[in-house]
């Protein structure tokens, strides 16, 4: 169990690494990778879905 103290900081930690997975993914996607691409924004949304879950 985390110290519930530690919520929103952990939550901020999680919307700044979404934001990043999606800035990251479509530059790599517009780069020609797109499997990567696709990956990151994929696990942007799984993170999205954790977020929504977390803070209910």
């Amino acid at each position: 169990m985390t110290d519930p103290s530690l919520n929103p900081i952990l939550l901020s930690i999680a919307v700044v690494a979404m934001f990043a997975l999606v800035w990251g993914g479509v530059r790599t996607f517009r780069a020609g990778e797109r499997q990567k691409g696709v990956l990151m924004l994929v696990a942007a949304l799984v993170l999205l879905g954790n977020l929504l879950i977390w803070s209910v």
